[in-house]
């Protein structure tokens, strides 16, 4: 066999192969045997029947047809990996020539990884600054305080509300679904609404009525409403006033192991520091992916762009379905735009997560990254126990899906540790 590869634009190549016809002939006798499997011939067991009596019985044609899609199946994978070709989905396979005793021709076009030039990515990296981070005694009272609300007892009241009271509303409008009647309970003046909302509940009682017109923001992301005087009809079911627990050791062994309200402060201010270190190394990491990809030079095949968007396009389908309790074809109504409108406007962001990727890969290849099938099994293991029930789950889940994803995860993840500790 003869087969030569020649490269295309946009990151193709296309391979054409030859085969001699001595090298084919084994493969019609193949072709014969499957084309005669449920037939049968005077004289032969099923499928046993000599390539010459089939090929009476149902044409040339059909036993060389067959002979070809036989060693192309064989073929050009056997060469893909000969070649150690990085393909990306199925080849648009061509015959040229299929004539008795004459080579087979054929060519197949395919979408590969492109070559990426790097730039001097350790350079690059290294000259990204690390930055400490650091808590101010603000933020750990802030997050104390928080924990005192969220641990906060709620009494009945028939006074005015006030900011900081706990409402019970339902309210309609007639621009809003057709004056559909909402129920809806939050914290009196913490921004749960469009501004203006609430500042007309200041001083209602309980059972009180109200109506009132506020104007919606420029930007509020239903266009419908988006600028427009919007009438509202409110009832005030309930307002319940905030107690407070104070804020002393009980109250901090109240939520742990905690030896006193100082111990919790601490712990507080840690666990701080450690979210903000985490914020910074990711914030850190993109700046330093965003530069190499940057002074990167390749082509994306159309192909991974596709892809991409199919994938965001799916995550946005199931996102609105778990938090809008929607449909998409309602969804899409609502914000006005077509599926294909919302699916190009991903275009931008899928480019530059495939361009992070591939920059990522090429890294990792020329570091020469290794992702064990230990480290694999351990973090397929870690996830699975997040499931109630680990036998169930592993019927459910797609474990081959699962074990390319965090192999994908844990190469990624050296990359970077690489890259971030670069001086």
């Amino acid at each position: 066999m003869k087969a030569s590869i020649k490269k295309l634009a946009n990151s193709k190549i296309e391979i054409l192969f030859e085969i001699p016809w001595q090298e084919f002939l084994p493969y019609l006798d193949e072709a014969a045997q499957k084309l005669s499997k449920d037939l049968e011939f005077k004289g032969f067991r099923q499928g046993k029947a000599p390539r010459e009596v089939v090929e009476r019985e149902i044409g040339e044609g059909k036993i060389l047809a067959t002979a070809a899609e036989l060693i192309i199946k064989e073929k050009y994978p056997e060469f893909v990996f000969e070649k150690k070709l990085e393909v990306i989905g199925v080849p648009r396979v061509e015959i040229l020539k299929l004539a008795p005793k004459n080579p087979f021709c054929f060519k197949a076009k395919i979408d590969v990884l492109p070559e990426i030039k790097l730039p001097d990515y350790k350079k690059i990296a290294a000259e990204v600054e690390k930055k400490e981070v650091s808590v101010k005694e603000k933020e750990a009272e802030d997050a104390l305080n928080w924990l005192q609300r969220s641990r906060a007892k709620f009494k009945d009241s028939d006074r005015e509300a006030k900011g900081g009271d706990f409402l019970e509303i339902e309210y309609s409008s007639p621009q809003i679904e057709r004056g559909k009647v909402f129920q809806d309970g939050f914290l009196l003046a913490k921004g749960h609404f469009v501004p203006g909302f609430e500042e007309n509940l200041q001083g209602m009682k309980k059972g009180e009525e109200k109506e009132f017109t506020i104007p919606f923001p420029k930007d509020y992301f239903k266009k419908d409403l988006a600028s427009k005087n919007i009438n509202f009809k409110v009832k005030l079911k309930k307002v319940q006033l905030m107690e407070l627990p104070e804020l002393n050791d009980d109250f901090a062994r109240s939520l742990g192991k905690f030896e006193n309200l100082e111990d919790l402060r601490k712990n507080l201010k840690e666990g701080i520091k450690k979210e903000k270190e985490i914020g910074e190394t990711q914030k850190r990491r993109g700046e330093i992916l965003e530069k190499i990809a940057q002074n990167s030079d390749f082509e994306i095949p159309q192909v991974l762009l596709d892809l991409e968007k199919d994938k965001m396009m799916e995550a946005l389908k199931q996102k609105i379905a778990r938090d809008l309790k929607t449909s998409f074809s309602d969804y899409l109504k609502k914000i006005q735009k077509t599926e294909k409108e919302v699916k190009d406007s991903f275009s931008s962001q899928a480019q530059k997560r495939v361009k992070d990727l591939l920059v990522l890969r090429e890294i990792g290849r020329k570091e020469e990254i290794k992702v064990s099938e230990k480290e694999i099994e351990e973090a397929v293991n870690g996830f699975l126990k997040n499931y109630p029930g680990v036998n169930q789950a592993r019927e459910k889940i797609d474990l081959d899906r699962l074990k390319e994803y965090y192999r994908g995860i844990i190469y990624n993840e050296k990359v970077f540790q690489i890259l971030e500790n670069l001086k």
